[in-house]
């Protein structure tokens, strides 16, 4: 008898799935740097959406983000297809608001970049502006429960990220 082949993953492949099942689900990544942007344009007015785009990109490039967008959607897209048992179908369908485990999931995307990104998660969160928004709309038949966090999450870390290499750049320029 053969020994089972060892399990291996092409990195490449979880990166690309990761960017297929964003578009799949509407999801831009010029929408999520606009996020991005929103949360740090008043901060940095010299801010451009190019760079906000690059720090997505950069988010987007970690395997903990790639595994939280792709559970999320999975799950998203189970729940939508009424796949999922009872009472999970019924709390993931329609995103209720005492199940939290949507916003634990995106955490961890926010938890790679520190308290910036927390913060910035939650204020994003709250206010659910440009993609957000539609993600969150439930009358388009499409379940986005995970997906909208998961998005604020990206954004929010990706601002976080230009907000300390903003301020590393400030402070290089004083010395």
């Amino acid at each position: 008898m053969s020994e089972p082949k060892a399990y291996s993953l092409d990195s490449r492949q979880v990166a690309e799935a990761t960017e297929q099942w964003l578009a799949k689900r509407g999801v831009t990544k010029t929408e999520i740097a606009d996020l991005a942007y929103f949360l740090q344009k008043d901060y940095f007015p010299e801010l451009t959406i190019e760079e906000c785009l690059e720090n997505v990109d950069a988010v987007l490039s970690k395997r903990e983000v790639q595994n939280a967008v792709l559970t999320g959607i999975q799950l998203d897209i189970l729940a939508e297809e009424g796949k999922l048992m009872s009472p999970l179908q019924e709390m993931i369908r329609n995103d209720e608001g005492l199940y939290g485990c949507d916003e634990v999931l995106a955490l961890s995307i926010v938890n790679v970049y520190g308290s910036i990104g927390f913060t910035n998660f939650g204020y994003i969160d709250k206010l659910k502006p440009g993609i957000l928004l539609k993600l969150n709309n439930k009358t388009d038949g499409q379940t986005h429960t995970f997906l909208d966090d998961i998005v604020g999450a990206i954004a929010a870390s990706a601002s976080s990220r230009i907000a300390h290499r903003k301020q590393a750049e400030r402070e290089d320029t004083i010395d």
